[in-house]
């Protein structure tokens, strides 16, 4: 959010950036700035990306996510043509694992590491990771309509997320569902950044027995 010229692209992206604090105004306007550059690497130009509550609300035929963690914004576009959702989330603060119980449910925590491991083992997963792939998948599993926004319960204890099954495309991969609608799922891929994590949606997953 460092580079020069952080201007809105337009009267609603000024309006949004107007009314907040200094920091956020910046990291608000680097994130627009991120969508337009990542639909112009798939061959898409975008004028001023408004929003409806927390979701930036895209042209026809634009799809993208954005994040951004401290002073750094990222996104990703979809290509024309391909029917796929999308979602990214950057954290590169680390949570603590007394977060958890925010962002889980007994059922899920499973996936931590064993709290009697030694520091820097590597088994499990990092409640940063666990909250940024379930970010991820609650972006792509929201749809904004002429109603209204229509997706998975504000907290993200309303997602499952378990791990893959074998033979699904990737490593360090997770799968995220709706609690309440499990066969509503996605594929995320999770990179760590230091102490903390980029995940990003990839595709649909297959319903479970």
């Amino acid at each position: 959010m460092s580079e020069p010229g952080p201007e809105p692209a337009g009267p609603a992206e000024a309006a949004a950036a107007a009314a907040m604090p200094p920091r956020r105004r910046l990291e608000f306007l680097a994130g627009r700035r991120a969508a337009r550059r990542a639909l112009r690497a798939v061959g898409l130009d975008c004028g001023e990306i408004p929003r409806s509550g927390r979701l930036p609300v895209f042209p026809p035929g634009r799809t993208a996510s954005i994040s951004h963690s401290t002073g750094i914004a990222v996104a990703v576009a979809g290509a024309p043509g391909r029917d796929l959702p999308l979602g990214c989330d950057l954290e590169l603060r680390p949570l603590p694992r007394e977060a958890a119980r925010l962002v889980l449910r007994e059922d899920e925590e499973s996936l931590l590491p064993d709290a009697g491991l030694p520091p820097g083992a590597d088994a499990g997963w990092s409640v940063t990771e666990l909250f940024s792939a379930k970010e991820s998948a609650w972006k792509a599993l929201t749809v904004m309509t002429g109603e209204g926004r229509e997706g998975p319960a504000d907290s993200l204890r309303g997602l499952r997320v378990s791990p893959r099954e074998d033979g699904e495309d990737g490593e360090d991969g997770l799968r995220v569902c709706l609690r309440a609608d499990p066969a509503r799922a996605v594929r995320v891929r999770v990179v760590r950044v230091g102490a903390g994590a980029f995940s990003y949606v990839i595709g649909r997953a297959g319903a479970r027995g």
